[in-house]
């Protein structure tokens, strides 16, 4: 997993994305359609692209929508892509679909996430889930799932085989990230996790994969287990960086056992609340 390229003029910015991406200027100009030469001169300084140039290059790199504004900004060119909250207006349609996918998923917990594996979004299920473990309303906001999952004063000491979801996560972490790069954000992320203990550093190798064709998160509760798994639903053709960075995350029982166990705990919670 590579890092973001520091901020700097544009031609080194395009070389630091080509670095990352691991291609030849010739690679992206068979890409892009736009020649060698004119890729050379621009990382070089000699030419200022088009904006229209410059964003074929940029799509060459599968450059995340937040860093070709970077880019379109070192050009010297206004920023093409909005950075609205991902609950603004202009999103109002596509939060509308968030709210039914997560209603429909009752009575399973599913959250929408931003790129930090914030919470922005939650189903009934999902807080009735997690209460019946731990008081959420103790943990700040928004919140975070995978804090939510490391802290030992959250889900950990009820997650069987903790270890081995811990590492999962931590590749998720790199495999998921935007455009498959670390940015800094995402980095304080990462140094935050690895700070909790008994979390080493190698956790983020891939390992051999398994019997099952997915790891299950197993959580245990008055002695029986609660066996799920996860389905991660993003936005088809962003065009705004919100938009892009969103995510979404349901879970499923894993066996039938489960399904009888979870609507158990649901009934209970509801029998409290």
């Amino acid at each position: 997993m590579n890092k973001m390229p520091d901020k700097s003029g544009l031609g080194e910015l395009l070389k630091q994305w080509r670095g990352v991406r691991g291609r030849s200027q010739l690679e992206i100009s068979l890409d892009s359609g736009i020649s060698q030469r004119q890729i050379s001169f621009i990382e070089s300084g000699r030419s200022v692209p088009s904006r229209s140039t410059l964003m074929g290059i940029a799509q060459a790199l599968d450059v995340p929508l937040r860093e070709r504004n970077t880019l379109l900004l070192a050009a010297g060119y206004a920023p093409l892509y909005s950075d609205a909250a991902w609950n603004s207006d202009e999103m109002k349609y596509i939060g509308k679909a968030l709210e039914r996918m997560l209603a429909q998923h009752e009575p399973y917990p599913a959250v929408v996430m931003d790129r930090y594996w914030n919470v922005l979004l939650a189903n009934q299920a999902a807080p009735r889930f997690f209460n019946s473990f731990i008081d959420l309303s103790r943990r700040p906001s928004p919140r975070n799932l995978l804090h939510l999952m490391f802290d030992p004063e959250g889900m950990r000491p009820f997650i069987a085989h903790w270890e081995t979801l811990a590492k999962a996560l931590i590749q998720r972490v790199h495999r998921e990230a935007v455009g498959r790069v670390i940015d800094e954000k995402t980095r304080e992320l990462l140094a935050d996790l690895l700070a909790y203990p008994d979390v080493r550093p190698d956790w983020k190798a891939p390992e051999a994969p398994g019997a099952l064709p997915m790891i299950p998160i197993s959580f245990v509760r008055d002695g029986a287990h609660m066996r799920y798994f996860s389905l991660v639903a993003t936005v088809g053709t962003p065009q705004t960086i919100a938009a892009q960075e969103l995510r979404v995350e349901c879970m499923y029982p894993a066996d039938e056992d489960t399904e009888v166990l979870h609507a158990k705990l649901l009934a209970a919670s509801s029998a409290r609340h």
